[in-house]
This record gives C-alpha cells, sequence and structure tokens, in this order.
C-alpha cells in the first residue's frame, strides 16, 4: 500500500513539474516577446504609462495594427512556442517508450541540467528585459521617496477675470521644437508654423520648454499641461489608506483634481476638444468630459460627417488636413456663439499626421530622403493654414492661442532620427503663445509642462492667486514663490515628480 502512495506521489511530482516548467517557459517568453515589442514601438517606458495605455487600448482608431501585434505576440505567440515544446516532448518520450527511438541515449542528469538552464535563462532573460524597458527599477524607487507631491500642489485661485477671452489650445503630435535644427535634419519642419508665429508679430514663445521628468506621452502631455501634475495611474494609490474609495470604474478620470477645463468651465467657457484618432484611446475622451469639455469630437464623428476613406490612416485616423478643415468650421461657430452670448470658448486640438509610423497623405509632397521630416512640415503647414485662418477672420483680436507639442519625439527601435536625438544633450518641446492686446513680454524659459497650466490660464486672462496652479509657477512670471515645487533644487525636483505619492493620487483619483 504504501508503496503505492510513494508511486503515486511521484508521478504526481512528475505531472506538477514539468507543468511549472512549461508555464515558467510561457511566461519568460510572454516577458521578453513584450519587453521587445515596447521597445520597437515606443522605446523605454514606465510603469505608469503600460499600465494606463493597457487598460484602455483601441483595435480601431487607436493604434490598430500596433494592438492586434500585441494581442498576437503577446498572447498568442507564446502559447503556441509552449504548447508546440510541449507536445515535441511528448511525442519525443512515446516514441522512446515504444523503442521507436534507436538514437543514443544522453545521460539524464546532463538533460535535466541543460533543460534547467535553458528554462532558467528564458525566464531570468525575459524578466530582465521587461522590468529595464517599463523602468521597475525606478519604480521601486519612486515608492521609497520621501517626496510626497501633496505637499507642494496648489489649488488654481482665480483671483480676477475681468479681462477673460476666447482660447485656442492646439498641441502638436511629438512636436519636438529639436526638429527645428536644419543642421541636423535634412530642413526645418517648423518654418510653415514659424512664418505664421512669429516675434514681430506678437507671438511668444517659452525658451528651452521641457519635458516634465517621467512624461513622455500624449496624456502625459495633456494631463501635466491640462492639471499641472504628472500622470500617475490609480496603481500609485494603492497604498494609500483612502485607496478603498478610488474611482477606479473609468467613469471619470483623475475627478479629484481641478484641470484646465474645470477652471474654464466654472468661468462660463464652453470646452470643445477635436481630434483625428478615436477618443477612447487611453481614456482621452473620459479625462476630457471629467474636466469640463462638453464636446469631444474624433474618429467616429468624421465618419458620420461623410469623409471619404482615402482621409483617414487605418492605424489611427483623421488627416490634419481634414482636421484643420473641421477645426475652422468648429472656430466659426464658437465664435459666433461667443459674440451672441458673451461668453467664451475653449477649442482644443491634437494633430495626428506625425505619429510614428508615419502615413504620407496625398495632400503632402515629400520632398525629403527620409518621409518623415516631409510628414512633419506637411502638418505644421496645415496648422499654420488654420492660424492665418484665424487671423484673416480677425479672431486673434479677441483669442489666445497657445500651441505645442503634447511630448517629444519617441525614440523607439522602429523611429527615425536616432542618429540625431539619442545623444541630443537638450531636447526641447515647440510651442508657441498668442496673447491678444497685451505687450509683448518674455516668457520665463526652461520651464517644464507642468508650469503651462497656470500659463494657459493666464493667457486667457485669468488672474491666479501667486500665478500657480497644480505643481507650475505661470510662465508669465519670473517670480517663483519660494515654496514652489519650481523653487526645489533640480535633483530634489525630479524625485518629486517621480514619487508615487499614493495619499495625493487616492485623492486625486477619487470621484468628486
Amino acid at each position: 500500500m504504501s508503496g503505492q502512495i510513494l508511486d503515486v506521489t511521484r508521478r504526481v511530482g512528475v505531472v506538477v513539474g514539468r507543468v511549472l516548467v512549461y508555464v515558467l517557459i510561457w511566461l519568460g517568453l510572454v516577458l521578453l516577446i513584450a519587453a521587445l515589442g515596447i521597445r520597437f514601438f515606443w522605446g523605454e517606458i514606465s510603469v505608469g504609462q503600460m499600465l494606463l495605455n493597457l487598460v484602455s487600448v483601441e483595435t480601431d482608431g487607436g493604434g490598430g495594427g500596433i494592438v492586434w501585434l500585441g494581442i498576437l505576440g503577446v498572447g498568442v505567440l507564446p502559447l503556441l512556442i509552449t504548447g508546440g515544446i510541449a507536445l515535441w516532448q511528448y511525442f519525443r518520450r512515446r516514441k522512446r517508450r515504444n523503442g521507436e527511438d534507436t538514437t543514443p541515449r544522453r545521460s539524464p542528469w546532463i538533460m535535466r541540467t541543460v533543460s534547467t538552464v535553458l528554462v532558467g535563462a528564458l525566464v531570468i532573460g525575459g524578466t530582465t528585459a521587461f522590468a529595464s524597458t517599463v523602468g521597475m527599477a525606478d519604480y521601486i524607487k519612486a515608492a521609497n521617496s520621501k517626496y510626497n507631491i501633496g505637499d507642494y500642489y496648489v489649488e488654481p485661485t482665480v483671483t480676477g477675470a475681468e479681462q477673460k477671452r476666447n482660447l485656442v489650445l492646439i498641441y502638436l503630435e511629438s512636436g519636438e521644437g529639436t526638429l527645428a535644427d536644419d543642421q541636423l535634419f535634412e530642413k526645418d519642419a517648423f518654418v510653415p508654423l514659424k512664418s505664421v508665429t512669429q516675434a514681430s508679430a506678437g507671438w511668444q514663445s517659452v525658451e528651452n520648454f521641457q519635458q516634465y521628468e517621467g512624461g513622455g506621452w500624449t496624456m502625459a502631455g495633456l494631463v501635466s499641461t491640462q492639471c499641472g501634475i504628472p500622470l500617475k495611474g490609480v496603481g500609485s494609490a494603492e497604498e494609500s489608506k483612502d485607496a478603498s474609495n478610488l474611482d477606479d470604474d473609468g467613469d471619470t478620470y483623475l475627478a479629484g483634481s481641478t484641470c484646465l477645463g474645470d477652471v474654464l468651465e466654472e468661468q462660463g467657457y464652453t470646452n470643445v476638444f477635436l481630434g483625428g484618432a478615436n477618443a477612447s484611446f487611453a481614456a482621452k475622451d473620459t479625462f476630457l468630459g471629467t474636466h469640463g469639455y462638453s464636446e469631444v469630437k474624433d474618429l467616429s464623428d468624421w465618419r458620420d460627417a461623410g469623409e471619404p476613406e482615402e482621409n483617414f490612416r487605418k492605424d489611427w485616423g483623421l488627416s490634419d488636413e481634414r482636421l484643420m478643415a473641421h477645426a475652422m468650421d468648429e472656430v466659426d461657430r464658437l465664435h459666433a456663439e461667443a459674440e451672441e452670448t458673451g461668453q467664451p470658448f475653449n477649442l482644443s486640438m491634437l494633430t495626428l499626421d506625425t505619429h510614428e509610423p508615419v502615413h504620407v497623405y496625398d495632400y503632402c509632397d515629400v520632398d525629403t530622403e527620409n518621409n518623415v521630416t516631409s510628414v512633419f512640415a506637411c502638418s505644421m503647414t496645415e496648422v499654420a493654414g488654420f492660424v492665418d485662418y484665424m487671423e484673416q477672420q480677425g479672431y486673434l483680436e479677441d483669442t489666445a492661442v497657445v500651441i505645442m507639442g503634447d511630448h517629444l519625439k519617441h525614440m523607439s527601435a522602429g523611429d527615425a532620427f536616432h542618429e540625431q536625438l539619442d545623444h541630443h544633450t537638450n531636447r526641447t518641446i515647440f510651442n508657441r503663445v498668442w496673447v491678444p492686446g497685451e505687450a509683448v513680454s518674455t516668457l520665463r524659459p526652461g520651464v517644464d509642462q507642468l508650469n503651462m497650466y497656470p500659463t494657459i490660464l493666464e493667457a486667457a486672462g485669468l488672474t491666479l492667486k501667486d500665478h500657480e496652479a497644480g505643481l507650475g509657477v505661470s510662465a508669465f512670471t519670473s517670480e517663483v514663490p519660494a515654496k514652489s515645487a519650481q523653487a526645489m533644487e533640480r535633483e530634489a525636483y525630479v524625485e518629486l515628480l517621480e514619487s508615487l505619492s499614493p495619499q495625493f493620487y487616492a485623492e486625486a483619483w477619487a470621484g468628486r
């Protein structure tokens, strides 16, 4: 009896051991393929970026083919490979039991050692590659930071709104100012936009405008410039005592934070957003809807409007040429309503053409060896046309305009310009600011995206207490309050931005 029990135990142990080996093979493959895919399409990212985008991917107008490649590469391929290895081992063992395998048998000890080393190498290699790709070490360090963003966060306080004016806010996809260097690139892709936003005509810009530390993707660009805080997901707040109150059902987005649209809505503004892609990607529509935007027009709206298929790129959406055409119609409508009602508007938009892998639309004539340079120039030409239209219509007389890149250009393995940008010492974001009816001032140089939140509010004619909002201080002032995050030493400021700050984000993500 005891012998039977031992035999059954041994057989169960063998089965469990084999299953465990195959699970480890599958896990190693998943992590390795995921790491390779992320590096190829996005480069090194953060844990927060991965989690925020992973839960809101869209196969239509939100990456398209990349999403399907991810599903097949990470979800299906590891299973097929693992299953193939399991079947090969099964038939190999059966042939041996049936005496069909006549090849000399190697030492079982050697075979087990080799197999163990290979499986171990796959698991360790996959884990290491994935951890380095998503910055796991930085995430752990941030979790142990002594800094808390809540200690420096300032709720925006509007002290005057007598001079409030209309606002047009344009985000340029991957609008890196470094691309204007015609010594590094075939030509200055921003020339068309520069020609209609010249300093001599009253346009201003933040010299050396920086991406915030830890940013680098579209939603991070929107949240940082409209809420004045680094974008971190609900996961950052899991260790907080208020984590049980988090609103994680997807109906709201940072509902406990006061952002640009909230302040403007309170001041009577009509907030409208236009984008060529599916606004559901990365929950952009939820963010905007949570924070005062009454209309969000995206891919589905342009299809319903009868746009022909040649005006869309299959992976993302509507071309910038057609987006700007719709923007002209929209600004006409909003401006007419504002004149009739006396209530101002905020028209925000996000371009699309320059998202890699770039797509060359029929309207764009490629005159450079690298298509990306020409596509950037074509996109800027369309934005410049919209700005020129506003000037011709007289809208610039009562409408502030802020134009800026949403983030630096991605440097993934599949993207262009590695040779020019990989080792560049100071990559900056393109920006232009128009404030009607006021003398041109020198905007504070070297600020990052978090400072753009109060800057936009002040461009819209609102007066802020101490020029502060979120972690930012308006670029319209040269004086930074001593207790502001902007007054911190560089290393301490970076650590503050990287800190998980669980208590702060528990409150930021909590529903009102």
